[in-house]
């Protein structure tokens, strides 16, 4: 993986060079592209580039040019299906200087524009110059692995890979977003295209931008597909899973193309277990796996851990993820995230990429995206609970399914009745396009009740619940239950959440580059097609992808019950006594931020020190406070301008005329 950054003069030749500019903002991204840097400078435009090198290790520095060096890109990212690619272009008489998947690019946008991005099976964002036209053009991956921001400060187009790079330029103001914090306090993530700052956006997943002439454009180029049933595959199980053990093992074998060593996350679930057991015993006889082990005994997954390495007998490496340990580097992880966290849960990633680049790797395989396409995730099942109970809402059998999803919450026959009325919410309104998620939502929501008066007076009228709906395909009213649950899930918590706070994130933290096999574009558009009955076969979640792994995987992790990946919140920031919540959750603090309320805030501190046992809520409420105030202390009221000196870079483009 890499950084990339530049500026663009919409509508005429900057009056003075954006060197320095361009230069500092390269300068934030080092840790994102240690290995080399480039940049290029025109009378219009500004290119940066910080590369992490992975393939093409001696003549892929950036930026690169086509033949005539008319068109120039910073790249980030990876497409894997390139040797393909490039020997068509090849064929068709494009001439290349490097071996590099990012001069494959740029010759298929010279040679298709962007429809470009229809053939490219990767992760990427990407920027391309073109010095004739005075245009830029930038594009996304499909479900947004890699990260991409933008704003338009004074008649002058910015972009990076990282918020901060954007807050070196002199004119970019640095505010919080009063919707942004609803959003976050709502759906745990701000929806598409939205930062928790006001005037940054971030270029949704699978859409492209065109820049120039004083006017922006933005397309979407790709969706999450779902099929309606009439549209739906009428193969047979066995064939339809065996099309899915096809697609995955390709999507393995292309994504070890590196010219240095790949290595795997392993949890001892089923998602990081099979795309391991995929690669180790089809492609890579020496294969490291790197896993994550709890102090805290409820979070920890170690016997599986321990099983999975013994069956596939591959080099291991692990790091135990103390209470103490995680409370010490919530505040460092949130310095990358850019953005106010509910969980703790992106800190245990980041403290394992950082073992992984200690012991020499830079690419790993991930398991991320199983649940999202394959039907894995608790809320799923719950939804066609509620559904079919929504037919019958008098019902005392129906719900009683749901007793089968959460034994360990339904135990105590005092809380039952609690429980049940919490599921009910929204049972007579079934045909709701939010139905899958909006008891989920409106519980976070109750974490907004800490907003400030001032905060909530900005909001206004604001709802994030009519937002997400004015976004929805077109299509998605026709759709069947888990169909529009999935697609919620896949395009706000896992595009916004799961592969940004979750994924890039604390992983480019320490220069290590995650490789997501599930989230294959042929392997999501294949999983569109598929009957939602097989996704979830009664109540037995990942049906399908339990019987592609049959054969690879031991049959305690086949059929053991899911186990959400989670970290301690409550026990990580309260109980080690550390200055930097002290100072967030104080008095002092919360005035100058202004975003939450003080007494309530110290009523719910007082709350956590004295309980023995925190609620959800009152638990995302604690890290979501704490990560707000921290967000407006290091990026809004301190953020350390002077620290990023311009960058030396390894390669400069010079084709200023002054």
């Amino acid at each position: 993986m890499c950084g990339i950054a530049g500026v663009c003069s919409m509508d005429h030749p900057f009056p003075v060079s954006p060197a320095d500019t361009v230069a500092r903002m390269t300068g934030a991204l080092v840790h994102r592209g240690p290995d080399e840097s480039g940049i290029y400078l025109d009378d219009w435009a500004g290119l940066g580039h910080t590369r992490l090198s992975i393939v093409d290790l001696s003549t892929g520095t950036q930026p690169l040019h086509n033949e005539d060096e008319t068109l120039w890109i910073v790249y980030n990212g990876e497409v894997f299906n390139y040797p393909d690619l490039r020997s068509g272009l090849g064929e068709r008489g494009h001439r290349f200087y490097t071996t590099t998947d990012t001069e494959v690019i740029l010759h298929l946008y010279e040679e298709k524009g962007p429809a470009c991005l229809d053939d490219m099976n990767g992760q990427f964002a990407l920027a391309i110059w073109d010095s004739r036209k005075k245009e830029l053009f930038l594009a996304r991956d499909r479900v947004g692995i890699r990260p991409l921001h933008y704003t338009v400060q004074k008649g002058v187009f910015l972009f990076a890979s990282e918020i901060k790079a954007l807050f070196l330029y002199r004119d970019v103001p640095r505010r919080i977003d009063p919707e942004a914090m609803d959003q976050i306090f709502t759906f745990w993530t701000t929806l598409p295209g939205k930062t928790v700052f006001q005037g940054i956006q971030e270029l949704p997943p699978g859409h492209y931008m065109r820049v120039g002439h004083g006017n922006i454009s933005m397309r979407r180029y790709w969706d999450i597909p779902f099929s309606l049933p009439s549209e739906q595959l009428k193969a047979s199980t066995s064939e339809i899973c065996e099309g899915i053990g096809n697609l995955l093992k390709d999507a393995v074998r292309i994504r070890l193309r590196a010219d240095v060593p790949v290595g795997s996350y392993i949890s001892g679930g089923l998602d990081s277990s099979g795309v391991t057991a995929l690669a180790r015993k089809n492609f890579s006889n020496h294969l490291r796996t790197f896993a994550i082990r709890f102090e805290a005994r409820p979070f920890d997954e170690s016997p599986y851990i321990d099983q999975m390495v013994s069956a596939l007998g591959t080099e291991h490496t692990d790091i135990r993820a103390g209470n103490g340990q995680i409370g010490q580097s919530f505040a460092d992880v949130l310095w990358h995230c850019e953005k106010p966290l509910l969980r703790t849960a992106p800190v245990p990633l980041f403290l394992l990429s950082r073992e992984v680049r200690n012991s020499g790797f830079k690419a790993v395989l991930t398991g991320e995206g199983a649940d999202e396409v394959l039907g894995g995730y608790d809320i799923f099942r719950e939804t066609l609970v509620r559904k079919f109970w929504s037919r019958r809402p008098g019902s005392e059998v129906r719900p009683a399914l749901l007793t089968r999803l959460y034994p360990d919450i339904f135990h105590d026959p005092r809380v039952r009745p609690a429980l049940r009325s919490f599921f009910a919410k929204g049972i007579d309104r079934p045909d709701d396009l939010l139905f899958s998620h909006l008891i989920r939502w409106q519980n976070t929501s109750r974490t907004k009740t800490f907003f400030s008066k001032d905060l909530k007076e900005a909001i206004g009228g604001y709802n994030g619940y009519d937002d997400v709906r004015e976004r929805l395909p077109e299509s998605f009213p026709v759709w069947d239950v888990l169909s529009r649950a999935q697609y919620l899930e896949m395009s706000i918590f896992m595009s916004n959440y799961l592969l940004s706070s979750q994924g890039d994130r604390p992983a480019m933290a320490h220069s290590v580059e995650i490789r997501l096999p599930f989230l294959d574009y042929r392997v999501v558009e294949f999983l569109g097609r598929v009957p939602p009955k097989l996704k979830i076969f009664g109540l037995k979640e990942k049906f399908l992808l339990k019987k592609c792994f049959r054969d690879l995987l031991p049959d305690t992790v086949l059929k053991r019950p899911k186990h959400p990946y989670r970290a301690p919140i409550r026990d990580s920031l309260m109980k080690g006594d550390l200055p930097y919540v002290r100072e967030a959750l104080s008095e002092q603090a919360l005035r100058e931020a202004n975003l939450f309320d003080v007494s309530k805030v110290g009523m719910l501190r007082k709350k956590l020190e004295s309980v023995p046992h925190a609620s959800e809520v009152d638990e995302m409420a604690l890290a979501g406070i704490v990560s707000s105030q921290l967000i407006y202390k290091k990026f809004v009221s301190r953020f350390p301008a002077a620290s990023f000196l311009p960058l030396s870079p390894t390669l400069f483009i010079d084709r200023r005329s002054r």
